[in-house]
Parts: structure tokens; C-alpha cells; sequence
């Protein structure tokens, strides 16, 4: 039976950041950034339309099911974001300009627009920094740990269809997507950065907590329409779950990517 997603207490008023499974055996570490559409209230749905704020735009749809899925089947930690990412991206250093958007695609975030330095430090303290403590000590109750994150993007951006079914992120360190789309499953169009990139700054997670200390990573970006009911979401984290145990049996054993 897939994980089921209790929003009423994930998205609390007092929700932040929330850890799954902090006491996982699994050296994989899973991070869910965007898993979360949740506004507080004092902030006043930032002006959206309520059609808006439980769009794409406010968070990745069907990214946190996937994500617990693959908790319970992993036996892994689980670091979520509980506020989406219009108020505060996780996966965005500070000094990014959609770390807190003014737009987002074709939406406009009206609670969004001239933001002070220090509206901005206030969300960053109260959002981003709970956030970034709560997956270092994740990752450092974790033995030789892999970082993996995991999004959902749109099927049509700008009114473009993606063919692009589940994308293999990664930054410089390539080891564990290099590894993975050499053993990716032959049903799927699975394409390497795409539909983003390093380029697009979609890695920051990658960057900041797992390259420097030498981490495998690697970020999974699933199509939307792909994970969006329960048991395609069961299904989806099934198939991730063998596909990146086999990537990671295979690095150990050889010391490469296949």
C-alpha cells in the first residue's frame, strides 16, 4: 500500500521542515524541497488566486508521496519542506532571485513584489535555515550518506509539451546519475539535466550539502501526470527504489558509474 499524506498535520501553522524515518537504516537520505503548497497565514496567501497556490508553481506535485513511498520501501530518512516554495525555495541559495519569486512561470506572486532585505532575512531565518540544519543533522546521523532529492515538473511549460518523462540531475558530480542512466529502465524517456540543469540552478541542494563532503547525489525531476494518483505514485517509487538500489550495488562493487 502506497504512503498516504496526511496534509492536515504536515502543513500546520507550526510546520517548517518535518524529518520521516529519522531513524532509517538506509544510507540514502531522501530531500523533498518542494513538497508542500503550504501558505502561512500571516502571509496572506501572497495575493494568489486560489487556483494558484495549489498549482505547479507552489510546489511539486505528488514529489512528497513518491518521496514517502520511497522512505518506507528504503528504510530512509526523509527531510520535507512543510511551505511551498513561493514563500520560501529550499532547493535556492539566498541570493538567488526565485528564492522568494515575484513570478513563477505564468503566475504572478502579488506577496512576492518588493520584498525588503529584511522581509527577505525573515523568511530565510523562520523557513530556509530550520530547513538546512534539520538535513545536516539528517545527514550526519547518516553513515557514508547519499543525498537524493526529488521534484515533479509540469508535462507543458509555456504551453510546450516535455517529452521528457523523468529527468537525472546532477552537477559536477556525476557519479550516481551516470550510474543510474546507464541502468535506466527502457519504458521511459529518461534524459539527463532536463528538463533542467545546473544552469537553470536547480542543484543547490547537490551543492551545498552533498559535494563538498564527497556524497553520492543525484536529483530526480518525474513528470507530474506520471505520480498523480495513489497508485501511480506507488508504482513510480517502487521502480526507484530498485533502480537506484542497482545503481548504488554497482558502484559499490566496481568503483564506477556502469
Amino acid at each position: 500500500m502506497g504512503a498516504q499524506v496526511d496534509t492536515d498535520s504536515i502543513l500546520s501553522e507550526e510546520s517548517v521542515v518535518q524529518v520521516h524515518n529519522p531513524s532509517g537504516r538506509s544510507p540514502i537520505v531522501l530531500v523533498c524541497e518542494h513538497a508542500s503548497h503550504h501558505i502561512p497565514r500571516h502571509l496572506n496567501d501572497l495575493g494568489l488566486k486560489p487556483q494558484d497556490r495549489q498549482s505547479h508553481a507552489a510546489w511539486d506535485p505528488g514529489a512528497l508521496a513518491v518521496a514517502l513511498n520511497l522512505s518506507r520501501l528504503l528504510d530512509a530518512k526523509l527531510v520535507a519542506s512543510c511551505v511551498s516554495r513561493l514563500v520560501y525555495d529550499c532547493n535556492r541559495p539566498p541570493e538567488a532571485k526565485d528564492a522568494m519569486p515575484a513570478q513563477s512561470e505564468v503566475v504572478q506572486v502579488p506577496g512576492n513584489v518588493g520584498l525588503s532585505a529584511a522581509d527577505k532575512q525573515a523568511r530565510l531565518t523562520k523557513y530556509y535555515a530550520p530547513f538546512r540544519t534539520a538535513l545536516e543533522k539528517a545527514l550526519q546521523a547518516t553513515t557514508n550518506p547519499v543525498v537524493v532529492t526529488i521534484h515533479s515538473f509540469t508535462p507543458i511549460y509555456h504551453g510546450k509539451p516535455r517529452s521528457v518523462e523523468i529527468g537525472v540531475l546532477h552537477d559536477r558530480d556525476t557519479r550516481l546519475a551516470d550510474a543510474m542512466l546507464a541502468l535506466a529502465p527502457g519504458d521511459l524517456a529518461v534524459i539527463r539535466n532536463a528538463p533542467y540543469g545546473p544552469d537553470d540552478g536547480v542543484t543547490h541542494t547537490l551543492k551545498e550539502h552533498a559535494i563538498p563532503a564527497g556524497h553520492l547525489n543525484v536529483m530526480l525531476e518525474i513528470r507530474n501526470d506520471l505520480i498523480a494518483t495513489d497508485t501511480q505514485q506507488d508504482t513510480r517509487a517502487t521502480g526507484l527504489a530498485q533502480w537506484l538500489t542497482a545503481a548504488l550495488e554497482h558502484i559499490s562493487k566496481t568503483g564506477h558509474a556502469a
